[in-house]
């Protein structure tokens, strides 16, 4: 099992090839990025569980790169360790005033790196800020931003969950039923990315919940395509048998259908909320009427 996801982002090529083979041995899945602009965009497609971060970049400085992790919503949580040459207390002060969770200076000790991020990872998670499965944000993260919520305006906010997940867990157990959330985590990912805005933000509540909340004037479009695109790539995570049958078939005959998406939409256009549990009951049961009408249609 991983430990968790790390993001390397190193212009050197040896330093950032030892923290890969390195870690990769600690059991963590590990990716490189030698440039900033390539660390932000593999944040907006994969969220990692935190970020070893150079100053010292070839096209834009590690600070330039906290910054705007910090300030964009989807990737304001994930704990950043500043890795460099710097260490002058000036340098470590502009880091940490940005947002960052620690810093380490070059030449490094890599067993006081190791301790450094597996304690970030373990206080991020005990902090109930991300699902280990997935590092989207959770817990609190997800209550303070229905909480800004109720202090802006021009949102919608998608209740995802996937449905017959159970059935699924039963048949191929929780390892495979751990890719269906990470599968899941990526696609609300890209489609955010495709419809969404910058500012859109992406929680997991639950096992099988997730949150979207949105500032896109296209909701319609962005529901749709999550809703197809599952549809259609979940299949791979079924065998040949019950791609071909539809589902699971259980020991009494009858069939548990595929994996497939329930989503209640809510929007400050459409209601008026007075608290947040207003939102995610109002969600909730739109989900429910999402889904029975989906089981009608069948």
């Amino acid at each position: 099992m991983s430990n968790g996801r790390i993001l390397v982002v190193e212009d050197d090529f040896d330093i950032a090839n030892m923290l890969r083979i390195y870690f990769t041995g600690q059991q963590y899945q590990v990716e490189v990025a030698a440039k900033g602009g390539d660390a932000l965009a593999s944040c907006r497609k994969r969220l990692p569980d935190l970020i070893v971060l150079d100053i010292m970049l070839p096209d834009m400085d590690g600070y330039a790169v906290c910054r705007e992790l910090r300030t964009t919503t989807r990737t304001s949580h994930i704990p950043i360790i500043f890795l460099t040459q710097k260490d002058e207390r000036s340098d470590r002060i502009a880091g940490l005033e940005l947002g960052a969770d620690d810093y380490i200076t070059k030449p490094f000790d890599i067993e006081e790196l190791k301790l450094r991020v597996k304690n970030a990872i373990t206080v991020h998670r005990r902090m109930n800020q991300s699902d280990p499965r997935t590092g989207l944000p959770s817990g609190k993260l997800i209550e303070e931003r229905l909480r800004d919520l109720m202090r802006s305006d021009n949102w919608s906010l998608l209740l995802v969950g996937i449905e017959h997940m159970n059935a699924f867990l039963d048949a191929y157990g929780f390892v495979a039923g751990d890719e269906v959330l990470r599968f899941s985590a990526i696609l609300l990912n890209e489609v955010v990315n495709a419809h969404g805005t910058d500012n859109d933000f992406i929680g997991q509540a639950s096992s099988e919940i997730f949150i979207v909340v949105t500032h896109t004037r296209d909701v319609a479009t962005m529901v749709n395509t999550l809703r197809q695109r599952f549809e259609d790539e979940i299949k791979s995570h079924y065998n040949f048998l019950d791609r071909e049958q539809g589902g699971i078939r259980r020991p009494d005959g009858e069939l548990d259908p595929l994996m497939m998406l329930s989503i209640g939409v809510v929007s400050d256009k459409t209601h008026r909320f007075s608290d947040i549990r207003e939102i995610t009951e109002t969600a909730a049961e739109l989900r429910r009427l999402d889904l029975s009408s989906q089981a009608g249609a069948r």
